[in-house]
Parts: C-alpha cells; sequence; structure tokens
C-alpha cells in the first residue's frame, strides 16, 4: 500500500509517517520509481510508535526501543530486561516533572489569590 493508504488506517497524516521514516522509525519498501511502498506490518510498528509516543518517549528513544518492544496483547512490553530499568528511570523523571508542576501551580494559585484579594479591597 502507499502512504496514503498507510495514514488512513492508521490514522496518522502522511506527514507524521513521513517524519517516523526521516527518524528511522518506519523503513518502507521503494518502488523503481521511488515511491513507498508499505505492507499490513507496517500498520502495527506505526501502532506500536504511536503507544510509544503516547507514553512521552521521544522519537529518538522510540527507535533505540521499538525492536525489543513485543505486543501482550493490552499493552507493548519491554523483551529486553535493561529496557524494564530505563522505563523506571523515565516515570521516575515524570514523576519529579509532576511535582515541580504541582509547585508552581501552587505559586501561581497564591499569586492569583492575593491579587484577588487586593483588588477586591
Amino acid at each position: 500500500m502507499r502512504i496514503g493508504a498507510l495514514a488512513r488506517r492508521t490514522g496518522v497524516s502522511a506527514r507524521a509517517l513521513r517524519y517516523y521514516e526521516e527518524k528511522g522509525l518506519l523503513v518502507p519498501e521503494r518502488t523503481s520509481a521511488g515511491y513507498r511502498v508499505y505492507t499490513e506490518e507496517h500498520i502495527e510498528t506505526v501502532r506500536r510508535i504511536r503507544l510509544l509516543l503516547a507514553a512521552g518517549l521521544n522519537s529518538d528513544m522510540v527507535r533505540e526501543i521499538l525492536p525489543c518492544m513485543v505486543d501482550d496483547g493490552e499493552f507493548l512490553a519491554p523483551a529486553c530486561e535493561d529496557l524494564i530499568a530505563a522505563f523506571e528511570r523515565e516515570r521516575r523523571r515524570i514523576d519529579t516533572q509532576i511535582a515541580e508542576l504541582r509547585d508552581v501551580r501552587s505559586a501561581l494559585t497564591g499569586i492569583i489569590s492575593a491579587g484577588k484579594a487586593l483588588a477586591s479591597r
């Protein structure tokens, strides 16, 4: 199938698919005329890419770990042992960011409250 068909079947824009190819995440075959040709397997690859990106991983990390991921029917699961530790580190990094954002939100809420109190005097 061509890129437009893959885009329709996966719900991912052709532009995003070209980006995935540029980043080495998706490797289509090429016709002698240079057209991209995708198989049914590429549909599954795009689904896996989307799941990993939705988990907050960047495209460089996705490229690195994609070969080590297997589908357990509901989630993607790391088949390489060292990936579990890497995912745990990423989760801790995200937890730290969440805590920092909560602190920022709390400070902003205090500023807003003080401003409203001053304005109502």
